[in-house]
Order: structure tokens, then C-alpha cells, then sequence
């Protein structure tokens, strides 16, 4: 005989008849408490032989209820209480759930996927499964519909705003978990409603508190002005673009446009540390319904802020040619933030070739782009803004695996003098640098900064000292090695602001330094002995009789026995200079510094 006692206080809702055959997984009395049923079943099998309560009988821990007799042998049915087979979904509630999220999926969606299939694009989550390593996405609020239930019913929301047009979650991108969202434009042009702002405000809170990388897919249309739902005037107490701004300099942000981006998508996008764009978007803080409605005109979305212009001007860091390459180069990116680099991928190129690169005639031009990928491991360089500022060259790259950020003069432009966009180019690289402790080399070969009327226009002023304050409040580690020209106040800025500023400052054999190019020096320092001789050959020659005794008072030799730089070296022996920075350095950032933000410029 067993005796089935009362677990817990409540009130009986159902109990069995005496001779009811009963078993694990089989009720003698279901009591209710705190408005949840539990069910009392006895640990063996065997027939009711008494009940001692009733229905809406009150009863206490430990009354005893019913007894069961284990010895009758009485058959018992087995099966299990719900009867599913493995696998199977026999749970309506569960089913349902099932269903809604695969409605959400591109096979449902034959339509939207067309649609981008016209304009030789992917869907949202197509580029979020190729970016993120595979099975690791884990999608947050995909259930959320618009906000325009006065408008629409549930259904219709369901079937056209699905996920309210953003479809956001946390994977990870090369085994590092990573926030990642993209806006859909097949719902709603993929414009910003007020469900896909509150999932962008959990997910960019997540990444604050996890201190996660973020890629944003930022295609769209801007605000929406079509939601209804909520007591909403204008929406412009949203915290989404102060949560975004909020996380420059302490996680790596990425931005990723392919078509259209207009307004707020803008907006965000241009919050990010770098812009990776396709071939024929488009990107402006207003689109054509903005511009026409402001009276200043109709323009074709292809006519606001074409590719060749946000190259150009700056706003796109890398341009590529379809979302495919995006992803690639966005883990790429993101990779340099991820620590040194496995064994197997440190190759370099023969470092001799570095000897020749610079030529021996100091007015020959040469290709600086050149000395970077040499100088720092096989496939390790990622150019950012190439075509903005091209007197400057930014570039993030590895050496011995180590990621680092490169600075470069660029002699091809303005024979490397630096200029307002230059500055600002370098200024910001700068920051993104110390921002996530990349250790800086600059490469110097410049004759100082740009001069003349048409420079000053630009507010040259400013802008290159921009260099000098950036430069003098690193954190990370810096090197400088001067190819060829380092003159003036420019060649200061490549090193941090002075030559005793980096860990070290070493020229190549080609190497020249003065306080200003030599030409000008000359003809500054000699006016009235130059103006003296009336003979313009005999002016010429003596004015290169003088350049050139500068040139060897300045030359790299020179300059080093009076330790105004650290070496003069083999340039094959670049690499070790900069490995001994990397090594006894990287890291050593100061962390007790208040954090640092990314100018967005």
C-alpha cells in the first residue's frame, strides 16, 4: 500500500475513483495553488484502493489524500501523456511560435527577395549569415512589427513589416562575438520606426556593456513618419544616436552601405569608425522627398551623394564593388582589433627590396604605397580613405603579426607637403588608433606644410595643428622613419610633434631633414646675395652651389652625429625597428585616461 500525501497547500481541483488504475505520470488528485495546477502521482503503479478528499476539499502540506494499492498487478496504460513522436511538434503553442519565426526567413519571402534580386543585391539576412561564422547569429526581437496598429491589422504587419524592417542580434565574426544588424529595405523602404530604434538601443546597450565590436548594414530611407501607435509627436527624444555616439572609441564600430542610405540610416552609419561602401550607392543626409520638400529642388536618388563624390570627399573609408566584397573587407577590419595575427600568416616580402625604393636622385618621385606593403607583412594592408587627402596615406597593417596604423607622406601628391584634408585624414587616423591601442609608424617624406594664399583659404591653420594636439596626446606607442625629406614643422608632425617624441625617429640613407626645404631656405637666407648677381646663369648656379651644401649639412648622416635622430639604418632593417616597438610596447597604453571618442571627420 502507498499513501499519496498533499506536496504543497492549495485547493483539490480533481481526484481519481477508487479502482482507477494509476501510475507515474498519472494524477491520483490535482491540487491548485496560487492558480497553477499540480498534479499529485504516485511513484509506483497499482489501482486506487481510497480517496480521502473531494473537490474544493482545502488541504495543507503532508494531509494524506489517497491510498494506492501497488500489489493488484492492474494494467496500466504506458504511453506517454501527450503522445508526440520524437521530432514531432504536437504542441499548438509551439507550433505557433515555429511558424511566425519561419515567416520571417527569405524562403518565405519569395517577393522581397526578388526585389533585391532586380537590383543585384542580397537580403538583410543573407549578408548577416556571410558575415557571421556559421550557426552563431542569434537574432533579437524578430517577432517586433511597425508601430501602425491604428492603421494596419496584426496580420498585414506581420506579413509586410517584419522584424519593423532591422533585422539585429550578436554572433560572432571570426570566433569574436560581435552585434550585428542590418535594416531591410523590402519593408518599408528600410526606413527607422520606432520598434527598430528600441532594438537598436538594447542591442548598441548590449554592446557597452559586453564591449562588442558592432557592423551595421545601413541601408534605408531615414525616419518614417507612417507609425501611429504610442503618444508620439515627433520621436526626437529617441536615445538611439546618443547610445550609438556613446560607443565611439570604446568598441569598434563598422558601417556597411549598398544602395540607397538617406537621413537618419545617414546619420548612424556616419557615427561609425569606417564607411565600407558598394559600387552605386548612394549616401546623404537628405533624400529627394527632403530636398524637394525644402524647396531646393527634385533630384534622383542617384544624384545625392554618389560613391565617386563620398570617396572623394571623405565620408566612405573603403569603396568595393558589391556586398560580398563588404563582408570580406568588414571581417578584415575587424581583425586588426582581434590581437596578433596566427604564425602562419607573418610572411613578408624580401626586406632588400626596400633599398631601392626611394630613388637615389632626390627629386625623383617614387611610390610610397609601395614601401608600406613591403615593409609590412604579405597581404596585411588595409588602405583607409585612398582617394581623401592624398598627401597623407593611412593605412592599418600588420608586422610580424602585430596590427598597427601607418602613416605615410605621399610624394606623389604635393611632393608630400601636407595639406588641410591631409591633416585631417592623419589627425583622424590618429584617434582611431589610440582609441583601440594600435601602436603608429609614420613614414616621413614631406618638405613641411602646405603654403601659399589658396592653402590658407582652407583654415590650414587650424587644421594641421590638429596634428600636433592629436599627436601629442597619444597613448600608444609611435615610430617615426624618415625616407627622405623631413623638413620643418611638417616633418614634426609626423613624429608626434618632435623627433624625441616617438620611441624612435631613424632615417633612411636617403634622408634629409631641415628646419624648411632646402630650395627655400635658400633663397630666404641668400635673397640679397642672389639678387646681387645680375647674371641668371651664373644666379642659378650659385644657387644650386648653396642647396647643396645645405643638402649635405642636413643629410641623415649628418644629423645623427649630432643626435637629432636616433639612427641612420639599412632600410632591410625597418622591420626589426618597428618589431621592437610592437613587442616591448604594444599595449602599454594608459588606461586610466578618461575614454576617447572617434572624431567621425
Amino acid at each position: 500500500m502507498t499513501e499519496i500525501r498533499a506536496p504543497m497547500q492549495g485547493t483539490v481541483i480533481g481526484v481519481a475513483a477508487v479502482g482507477d488504475a494509476v501510475s507515474p505520470g498519472r494524477a491520483v488528485v490535482t491540487i491548485e495553488s496560487m492558480k497553477i495546477a499540480c498534479p499529485v502521482e504516485p511513484e509506483v503503479s497499482g489501482t486506487v484502493s481510497s480517496v480521502l478528499v473531494t473537490v474544493g476539499a482545502l488541504v495543507k502540506e503532508g494531509d494524506l489524500l489517497a491510498v494506492v494499492d501497488d500489489t493488484t498487478g492492474a494494467a496500466v496504460d504506458e504511453s506517454p501523456a501527450l503522445g508526440a513522436a520524437p521530432g514531432e511538434v504536437a504542441r499548438a503553442d509551439l507550433a505557433a511560435v515555429i511558424e511566425r519565426h519561419e515567416r520571417l526567413l527569405d524562403a518565405a519571402r519569395p517577393e522581397a527577395v526578388e526585389q533585391r534580386r532586380r537590383t543585384g543585391q542580397r537580403t538583410a539576412r543573407e549578408n548577416i549569415d556571410d558575415l557571421c561564422d556559421p550557426g552563431s547569429f542569434v537574432e533579437y526581437g524578430p517577432l517586433v512589427v511597425a508601430a501602425q496598429r491604428q492603421r494596419r491589422s496584426l496580420e498585414e504587419l506581420i506579413e509586410r513589416t517584419p522584424a519593423d524592417g532591422i533585422v539585429g542580434g550578436v554572433g560572432t565574426v571570426d570566433g569574436r562575438r560581435t552585434v550585428v544588424m542590418a535594416y531591410d529595405y523590402t519593408v518599408l523602404a528600410g526606413t527607422q520606426g520606432m520598434q527598430s530604434h528600441r532594438k537598436k538601443d538594447r542591442l548598441y546597450e548590449l554592446a557597452a556593456r559586453e564591449r562588442l565590436p558592432v557592423v551595421l548594414f545601413g541601408e534605408g530611407g531615414g525616419g518614417r513618419p507612417g507609425d501611429t501607435d504610442g503618444l508620439v509627436v515627433t520621436g526626437l527624444d529617441v536615445p538611439t544616436f546618443h547610445t550609438l555616439g556613446r560607443l565611439s572609441g570604446q568598441v569598434p564600430l563598422v558601417a556597411i552601405v549598398s544602395g540607397r542610405c538617406f537621413a537618419g540610416n545617414a546619420a548612424l552609419v556616419g557615427c561609425c569608425d569606417v564607411i565600407i561602401a558598394t559600387a552605386g550607392s548612394n549616401i546623404g543626409m537628405g533624400g529627394p522627398a527632403m530636398i524637394e520638400g525644402g524647396g531646393l529642388g527634385v533630384f534622383a536618388p542617384e544624384e545625392i551623394g554618389p560613391l565617386d563624390v563620398q570617396t572623394a570627399n571623405g565620408v566612405v573609408d573603403i569603396a568595393v564593388a558589391d556586398e560580398s566584397e563588404a563582408v570580406s573587407v568588414a571581417r578584415r577590419y575587424l581583425s586588426y582589433f582581434a590581437g596578433r595575427a596566427a604564425a602562419e600568416d607573418r610572411e613578408h616580402a624580401d626586406q632588400a627590396v626596400l633599398r631601392n625604393l626611394v630613388p637615389e636622385d632626390r627629386t625623383r618621385i617614387y611610390d610610397v604605397r609601395r614601401v608600406v606593403v613591403t615593409v609590412a607583412d604579405t597581404g596585411s594592408v588595409l588602405e583607409l580613405r585612398p582617394a581623401f587627402g592624398p598627401t597623407m596615406i593611412t593605412a592599418l597593417a600588420r608586422v610580424d603579426g602585430y596590427p598597427l596604423g601607418i602613416v605615410a607622406n605621399n610624394p606623389a601628391h604635393l611632393g608630400g607637403a601636407i595639406d588641410s584634408p591631409g591633416a585631417d585624414k592623419a589627425a583622424r587616423f590618429l584617434q582611431l588608433c589610440d582609441a583601440f591601442g594600435l601602436p603608429v609608424l609614420f613614414l616621413c617624406d614631406t618638405p613641411g606644410i602646405m603654403v601659399g594664399p589658396d592653402s590658407e583659404r582652407t583654415a590650414l591653420v587650424r587644421h594641421v595643428s590638429r596634428l600636433f594636439v592629436v599627436g601629442a596626446n597619444l597613448s600608444v606607442p609611435t615610430g617615426t622613419i624618415i625616407l627622405r625629406k623631413g623638413y620643418g614643422l611638417g616633418s614634426m608632425t609626423m613624429a608626434g610633434g618632435g623627433f624625441k617624441a616617438p620611441l624612435f625617429c631613424v632615417a633612411w640613407p636617403t634622408g634629409e631633414i631641415g628646419g624648411m626645404g632646402l630650395e627655400g631656405a635658400v633663397r630666404l637666407g641668400y635673397r640679397k646675395e642672389l639678387a646681387a648677381i645680375a647674371d641668371p646663369e651664373e644666379r642659378e648656379r650659385t644657387f644650386s652651389k648653396l642647396v647643396g651644401r645645405l643638402y649635405e649639412q642636413g643629410k641623415a648622416l649628418a644629423a645623427a652625429t649630432t643626435f637629432e635622430i636616433d639612427d641612420v639604418i639599412d632600410p632591410a632593417d625597418s622591420r626589426r625597428w618597428i618589431s621592437s616597438l610592437l613587442t616591448s610596447s604594444a599595449g602599454n597604453t594608459d588606461r586610466n585616461r578618461p575614454p576617447r571618442f572617434v572624431d567621425p571627420w
